[in-house]
């Protein structure tokens, strides 16, 4: 009977009544950190879940970008459903700044003057990005890791720079291994920077999830494209950009496939385990069935 109903759906060509979506934002931008350390970006939001779809309508489709130094993520867009995009980290230059709310917060500075409070995450979609830390005016301290979707970014330590939050693995593939859209874990938050002068400690490590690693004498690490991940925090300007976000649909494969698709979005489509699934790398437009 079910290869019955499968023929009856493919010849019939209509519109899976449900797809299962990832909306994945844009990852938060480092700080600015000209002879101080700047806070790592955060992650973007993460939404994952199921949404009706109709034959005719059209769903707008948005893949965010990385925040460039010193920016919130963008955000990305799947119909109704919006995941924020990552909070910037804090920068040091004539003034200490606190991170940024987002998806995911992004890590405060941290410096020998004072430390600076992460920013606050979105409710179910991130967390709060880690403090920065006051060490002392001839050492300096370490900025706070970025937010992750699976955990907050840890605080500065010292003179040491925090690590950015963990992401979390793709529900839609559920592949295990590697940092990008064909991998599993999205959302990690970078690592914070550290000082320069003084007794220099260790930069901060970007979570497993695209987030970028800090750096003790230059530009922190970007973050990963397609997984949404933070930039690390350094101590130089030109700080790191965040990893641009993804948007992914599957459904199973006996329903038709999309019929329309606007020439501003880029695309791949591929079929695992029975189900259709589209991965959204870039642009914003329109797609319907």
């Amino acid at each position: 009977m079910s290869g019955v109903l499968n023929l009856l759906l493919a010849n019939a060509k209509i519109p899976p009544p449900i797809v299962t979506y990832l909306v994945v934002a844009g990852g938060g931008g480092s700080g600015t950190g000209s002879n101080r350390q700047a806070g790592a970006g955060g992650a973007g939001g993460f939404l994952t879940g199921t949404l009706s779809v109709a034959k005719g309508t059209t769903y707008t489709t948005t893949v965010g970008g990385g925040g460039a130094e010193y920016t919130n993520g963008s955000n990305s867009v799947f119909s109704s459903i919006t995941s924020t995009g990552g909070g910037r980290g804090g920068r040091n230059l004539s003034s200490n700044t606190a991170g940024t709310a987002g998806g995911s917060g992004g890590g405060g500075a941290g410096s020998g003057f004072t430390g600076r409070a992460g920013g606050a995450g979105t409710s179910g979609q991130g967390s709060t990005g880690g403090n920065g830390v006051f060490f002392g005016a001839s050492t300096g301290g370490g900025s706070g890791g970025g937010g992750g979707k699976g955990a907050v970014g840890a605080n500065g330590s010292g003179n040491n720079g925090g690590n950015g939050g963990v992401g979390l693995a793709n529900p839609i593939t559920g592949s295990t291994t590697g940092q990008n859209v064909s991998g599993t874990y999205y959302l990690s938050g970078g690592g914070g920077g550290t000082i320069r002068f003084g007794s220099a400690g260790s930069a901060g490590s970007g979570g497993n999830g695209g987030g970028g690693a800090g750096n003790t004498t230059a530009a922190g690490t970007n973050g990963t494209t397609n997984t949404g991940g933070g930039a690390g925090g350094g101590q130089a300007a030109g700080g790191g950009v965040g990893g641009s976000g993804v948007v992914i649909i599957s459904y199973p494969a006996y329903f038709n496939d999309l019929t329309s698709i606007d020439v501003g979005l880029t695309y791949t489509k591929t079929t695992a385990s029975g189900n259709t699934i589209y991965t959204f790398t870039d642009g914003t437009g329109n797609i319907s069935w």
